[in-house]
Order: structure tokens, then sequence, then C-alpha cells
């Protein structure tokens, strides 16, 4: 638990495991400071009290592990999902602008040839 103290740049968080850790060392139950921190979802401190109780505590911060990672990837499409419209409307935007950029001129030209302008 120094271990992931140590890595988690949130100092709150750090200073609750390291608590946690400390009451641990004193034979409370993993999930109880946990709970009492009111840090972690309720499902995962019951999922590490289950993994405590039935001793397999690696599997179930597998399967924590494995729910908060399908979580984060199916949040991630989503917001490439809603982004992409947008980038395709800017895109546009830019596309357009180059073209109308480089005709304008050709436009003008073409104006002033067909009124004479440039005939004398």
């Amino acid at each position: 638990m120094e271990t992931v103290a140590g890595t988690i740049g949130n100092t709150i968080m750090s200073d609750s495991i390291l608590e946690a850790r400390a009451r641990i060392r004193e034979g409370d139950r993993i999930g109880d400071p946990l709970e009492a921190s009111k840090l972690f979802p309720p499902m995962v401190v019951h999922m590490i009290g289950v993994g405590e109780e039935s001793g397999s505590l690696d599997f179930m911060l597998q399967k924590i592990a494995d729910f908060y990672e399908a979580e984060v990837e199916a949040a991630l499409a989503s917001l490439t999902a809603a982004i992409e419209p947008l980038l395709i409307i800017f895109l546009g935007f830019i596309v357009g602008f180059i073209v109308i950029a480089m005709f304008m001129p050709l436009v003008s030209v073409i104006g002033g040839l067909s009124s004479g302008d440039g005939m004398e």
C-alpha cells in the first residue's frame, strides 16, 4: 500500500491510503479504513471486503481493475464519437476558406477581363 500511495498523484488519496495502511497494521480489515475515508466507491470497498473474506483479494482487485478499465474505454469511445462531428465541421470550414481564398482572385481577374478594364 505504501507503493500505491507513492504512485498516486493525488495527495488526498495518498494520505488516505497511508492512513488505511496504518490501520490495517493495527489489525483492522482492509475495507474498513477505505470506507471510512469516503474517497473510494462503495462497490470497490465491498468487493475488497468480499475478496478479503474469501481469500481471493488478488482476484477481486483484478476484477475491479478490469471494470474500471472498461468504464474508461467506454467513456473515451463516447467522447471521441462526440468530437468527430465537430472536427469534420471545423475541417470543412478550413477547406472552404482555402477554396474561397484561391478562387476570389480568379473571379476578380475574370470579372475585370469581361468588363473590358484590362484591354486598353
